[in-house]
């Protein structure tokens, strides 16, 4: 099987019970949560699922979270097969894209099936032609401000037509670079271009190799698990379509360019031709091979890509800088910022377990973190408005809370701070009263309804919440949904003047679905000097992973080790969340 099986059956999973979810009995209720449960915890292994399978079989797959008898059976067809007999049943039903147009601003399982049988919608394509024939607004539950919505919402979906989330991207990249590795035909493999550099969503996946059997590489690369098609095949140069839905080209060089090339094909093109001028401006020529003077000698054969900045008379600078926003300035002026690293993490500070919308109980999400190398997270469940994340009320919350105290009690060199994600309600309230609020060590505020509200609307009601006293952060700041959403209208700038006068921190959401706020976002607000923390939203024990997500993020907005709140040790910490 390749490595994308866990995202496929994943996904196929989630279409099930989008499917399911149709039918709004109470008994489908819950096989859909059912389902939705083990796609969650599918996405968030490490191990793949083919392999399990492999190594335990039916009785390996069970001890997923949340895979039962059934559901392990579909995987096992799945996995024998290729196919899952449920999926194609549901799928003659409702022959619907479901994956990208619930994607869609307004539009759930229901409405897709309304669309689907009322205007013959099955996928983009056809939804623009009942946009554009304006009949969508005469549907039942719908009017024209939502057909606005939606067709506001498939405009910016468009634009990302052809585009993986980094989170999808990454892992594949990093399997791809540990097979040609263990292959033994490649000396020295790495990622490069816009994964290197973390961008939030990436085109294609860029590898570079060494090797002295270039042949062997490229077939051995053409050949791989997950392949669906070569699309060109050379001795340098080798592009295949993956399976996950991009292209990745791998491109073998000689080690003596390995540095130049590592460094030509990682910064975005308006980097590299503000590097490449520097380089004539010193009678040099850079290119992927080489730093060449006037008499064609490589200068930097065999030599790094750090080696060839400082030649410029520049500071190495890290790769998720290399996107010409001033950062090539700071280099020639050595003024590089330290930038913070997954290591300095110390802890999580937004977090769910199964007693709100979370796979897994508060002891296994400590033992999680632990392994991850943190020392402390706070546990946030969302509070009562959110039902459809099985909201607590504050009685549920008490008692949850007397459990974490007791597990405290237990720990050592660990802590669970005692939190909430309490819900900003329309006109800015927050959904847990006063006492229960002033009692939490770590309180996220987030908005999850009206999300449509006018731009002045939006940032007084997040305002009115920063200015209430009782959050610490500002959770998911704009409510974007990569390939998803825009995030909604809000004067980013004013709200962090707020939060930094309030003592509250703007979340770098590390959710490879959000990544919230962007790094185009925190260089707009960093001036301001409001803090940030980096969280994961972790709502199961594989999610702790995703930390390096939002760290990266933070990097491109060349966010310091000191302005992070979850940095600090924990007793400074506290400090901080008191105040």
């Amino acid at each position: 099987m390749d490595g994308g099986t866990n995202k496929i059956i994943a996904r196929m999973l989630n279409q099930i019970a989008d499917i399911l979810s149709i039918d709004d009995s109470g008994g489908i209720r819950f096989e859909v949560r059912a389902y939705r449960r083990a796609a969650l915890s599918i996405e968030a292994l490490d191990e793949d699922l083919a392999d399990i399978y492999k190594e335990n079989g039916v009785a390996g797959l069970m001890e997923i979270d949340g895979v039962g008898a059934g559901i392990s059976k579909s995987i096992e067809e799945y996995i024998n097969t290729g196919k899952m007999r449920k999926y194609e049943k549901l799928k003659r039903k409702y022959p619907i894209d479901f994956d990208t147009l619930t994607r869609i601003e307004g539009l759930g399982p229901k409405r897709v099936a309304l669309l689907y049988e009322k205007l013959g919608v099955t996928d983009l394509k056809t939804l623009k032609r009942a946009i554009d024939s304006h009949r969508i607004h005469k549907l039942p539950g719908f009017g024209e401000k939502t057909e606005r919505i939606i067709a506001d919402s498939v405009s910016h979906l468009e634009s990302d037509v052809g585009r993986l989330l980094l989170g999808d991207a990454m892992p594949e990249a990093e399997r791809i670079r540990e097979f040609l590795l263990k292959s033994g035909h490649a000396v020295r493999v790495e990622i490069a271009g816009s994964i290197r550099r973390m961008r939030g969503t990436v085109g294609d996946i860029d590898i570079l190799a060494t090797s002295k059997r270039s042949a062997m590489v490229m077939k051995t690369f053409a050949g791989m698990d997950g392949v669906e098609e070569v699309v060109l095949s050379g001795p340098k140069k080798t592009t295949v379509k993956l399976k996950i839905g991009i292209h990745c080209d791998l491109r073998v060089v000689e080690e003596k360019s390995f540095g130049t090339a590592l460094q030509y094909f990682t910064g975005n093109k308006f980097h590299n031709v503000k590097v490449r001028t520097i380089a004539i401006r010193k009678g040099l020529k850079l290119n992927e091979y080489g730093l060449f003077d006037n008499k064609g000698r490589n200068l930097a054969s065999g030599k790094e890509e750090g080696w060839i900045y400082e030649k410029l008379g520049m500071a190495p600078m890290p790769p998720e800088m290399r996107e010409d926003r001033g950062e090539i300035d700071l280099a020639l002026s050595g003024k590089l910022p330290e930038l913070v690293g997954i290591h300095d993490i110390k802890g999580d500070l937004h977090t769910h377990t199964n007693d709100s919308d979370g796979m897994n109980g508060i002891d296994e999400m400590v033992s999680a973190a632990r392994s991850a190398g943190l020392s402390y997270i706070a546990t946030t469940n969302h509070t009562k408005s959110l039902r459809v994340a099985n909201g607590m009320d504050e009685k549920r919350f008490s008692d949850y809370f007397r459990r974490v105290d007791k597990l405290n009690e237990k720990l050592e060199g660990f802590r669970i701070l005692k939190g909430a994600e309490i819900d900003i309600l329309k006109g800015g309230e927050l959904d847990m009263d006063r006492e229960m609020l002033c009692s939490l060590d770590c309180a996220v505020g987030s908005v999850h309804s009206y999300l449509n509200m006018e731009g002045n609307e939006m940032t007084k009601r997040i305002i009115k919440a920063i200015e209430s006293g009782t959050i610490n952060i500002l959770g998911h700041p704009t409510g974007r949904i990569l390939l998803g959403r825009e995030g909604y209208a809000v004067d980013i700038e004013k709200i962090a003047d707020a939060a930094k006068s309030n003592n509250v921190a703007l979340e770098i959401n590390a959710s490879p679905e959000r990544l919230d706020i962007s790094d185009s976002n925190i260089m707009e607000v960093y001036e301001t000097g409001v803090r940030f923390a980096i969280n994961s939203d972790a709502h199961s024990t594989g999610h702790f992973k995703n930390l390096r997500y939002g760290v990266g993020t933070a990097r491109r907005g060349w966010v310091e080790k000191g302005r992070v709140l979850n940095t600090m040790e924990l007793n400074k910490l506290i400090k901080i969340l008191q105040r």
